[in-house]
C-alpha cells in the first residue's frame, strides 16, 4: 500500500452539521447515496461529495460516516462507532494507492477509505462497520421515498474546486471530476494529467473503471461489475461461499437497474427478469431492483456494501476477488 500527502489536511472539508430539506435542486439523473435507518431516509448528492468527501452526521439515532472517495468511485456508510468511541472524521490529504485516507479528530488516527481500516496511528488495526446504502438516482430516490430529504450545499471552499492546492470558493454547479470520469486512465496521475497507472493483463476483461458492488461477509469478499450482472440480464446470485463448503452460506441477489446497482440478501428465490430496467419477478410477485420491494408489500434486506471502481477494489482484494460467471 502507497501510501503519500498529496495535499494539506483539510483542504478539502469534511461535513459536520449537515443539514436536510425535501427538495433537490440539481438534476434528476444526479446520483446520491442513500441511506436509510429506521424510518430516517436521507441521500447526500455526489455533485456536493465530490468537494466534501465526508459527512459526519446521524441518521435513526446512529452516528454515521458517509464517505466518496472520487477518484475511486468510492462510496461506503459507516458506523462511526468504535469500541467506547464516537469518532469524527476529516480528510487527511493522503491517499492510499488512490484512495481517499481520512483521519478521526478524537485519535489522529488515519483509515483507508474503501475498507473502513485504520491503517495509522492509536487505532491502527480496528475496523468501522460498514452499514447497508445504496448510490441510485435523485429521481429513484424520490419515487420510493417520499418522505425522504437530501442534503443541502454545505458551501465554503475546497481544494476540489480549484486547480492548485489551495482551497477555493465552491461552485457546485462545476463538476470537478467529469473529465477523469470520462478519461480512460485512473488514479491520480490520471486525473492531473501526469501518468496513470498500468492495469492487471489477467483483469483485460474489466475495465479498471469499471462499477463495481463490493460484498464481504465473514472474510470472504467478492466484487460483482456492473456488466457482469447486466449481461445476465440484469441480475445475478451470489453465494458467499466460507472455508468449509459444509457450512451455510450467505446468499445475496444483485441487480443492475437504471437507477444503479444494488444488492440484497436473497431469502432463497430465483429472480427473473420482466424486460425492463427495474422490475424483477421471484416467488409469484415483481420486485423493484433498486429497492427490494415487492408489489406485495415485502421488502428484501439491503446488505452492507461498498461500490467503487474495480481498480480499487483489485487494490484492497486482488484480481481473484471478482465475480465471474
Amino acid at each position: 500500500m502507497n501510501v503519500r500527502q498529496v495535499i494539506p489536511r483539510d483542504a478539502i472539508p469534511s461535513v459536520e452539521d449537515p443539514r436536510f430539506v425535501e427538495t433537490y435542486s440539481g438534476p434528476e439523473d444526479d446520483e446520491v447515496i442513500s441511506l436509510t435507518v429506521g424510518d430516517d431516509t436521507r441521500a447526500y448528492p455526489i455533485r456536493y461529495l465530490h468537494y466534501h468527501e465526508i459527512v459526519n452526521d446521524t441518521v435513526g439515532g446512529i452516528p454515521v460516516a458517509v464517505t466518496w472517495c472520487p477518484l475511486c468511485g468510492s462510496a461506503v456508510v459507516y458506523d462511526r462507532r468504535v469500541g467506547d468511541r464516537t469518532l469524527e472524521f476529516g480528510v487527511s490529504g493522503k491517499l492510499a494507492d488512490d484512495d481517499l485516507v481520512m483521519y478521526d479528530r478524537e485519535t489522529e488516527s488515519e483509515w483507508k477509505q474503501s475498507l473502513g481500516e485504520a491503517i495509522a496511528g492509536e487505532l491502527a488495526g480496528e475496523s468501522l462497520t460498514v452499514l447497508p446504502a445504496g448510490v441510485t438516482t435523485w429521481d429513484a430516490f424520490t419515487d420510493t421515498n417520499p418522505d425522504g430529504r437530501v442534503m443541502t450545499p454545505p458551501g465554503g471552499e475546497s481544494e476540489a474546486a480549484g486547480d492548485g492546492d489551495d482551497p477555493e470558493p465552491i461552485d457546485y454547479d462545476l463538476e470537478p471530476y467529469e473529465h477523469y470520469f470520462e478519461m480512460d486512465g485512473y488514479g491520480l496521475g490520471a486525473h492531473r494529467g501526469t501518468g496513470g497507472r498500468d492495469w492487471d493483463a489477467d483483469l483485460d476483461d474489466i475495465d479498471p473503471k469499471t462499477v463495481v458492488v463490493g460484498l464481504e461477509h465473514e472474510g470472504v469478499a467478492v466484487g460483482v461489475p456492473l456488466p457482469v450482472v447486466e449481461s445476465a440480464s440484469g441480475v445475478v446470485t451470489v453465494d458467499m461461499r466460507k472455508e468449509s463448503p459444509d457450512e451455510d452460506r450467505h446468499s445475496v441477489v444483485v441487480f443492475a437497474t437504471d437507477a444503479g446497482i444494488h444488492a440484497f440478501s436473497n431469502p432463497g428465490f430465483t429472480f427473473d427478469s420482466v424486460g425492463d430496467s427495474r422490475t424483477f419477478r421471484a416467488d409469484g410477485t415483481d420486485w423493484d431492483g433498486a429497492t427490494g420491494v415487492a408489489e406485495d408489500g415485502r421488502k428484501l434486506d439491503r446488505v452492507p456494501a461498498c461500490r467503487l471502481f474495480a481498480f480499487a477494489w483489485r487494490d484492497d482484494h486482488g484480481a481473484d476477488a471478482f465475480y465471474r460467471r
